[in-house]
């Protein structure tokens, strides 16, 4: 329970910095959001509760192909925003567009050979 509790804390501590930092560096702290330390961090995890190469292979290309569809969120959110749309129905069409890429992603990628 002590390692659940750990792995929160310091993903808190993460997007905590990520935000304080945001408030005088913006493009710094989408530098280090940018980084993959979740999914680096999520391999570290993963790999200590199961330590099987096929398993962190699938998990580390499957990761790979589930970022593609997020990415088109980061062009929209900028753009409804400089439109003049608010910041939280921005963020909320950014979030549903994401989860509309996820879905499509799950249906077509496994035609494509894609272990998803």
């Amino acid at each position: 329970m002590w390692q659940l509790a750990a792995k929160a804390l310091l993903a808190g501590l993460m997007i905590a910095a990520i935000a304080e930092l945001g408030r005088r560096l913006p493009a710094m702290a989408a530098l280090v959001a940018s980084l993959p330390l979740v999914s680096v961090l999520g391999m570290i995890f993963l790999w200590h509760a199961k330590p099987d190469v096929e398993n962190m292979a699938v998990h580390a290309q499957a990761t790979f192909w589930y970022v593609l569809p997020s990415l088109p969120m980061f062009l929209a959110i900028p753009w409804m925003l400089r439109s003049g749309v608010n910041f939280w129905l921005a963020l909320a069409l950014g979030c549903l567009l994401t989860v509309g890429l996820y879905l499509l992603m799950m249906q077509v990628g496994p035609r494509f050979g894609l272990k998803l």
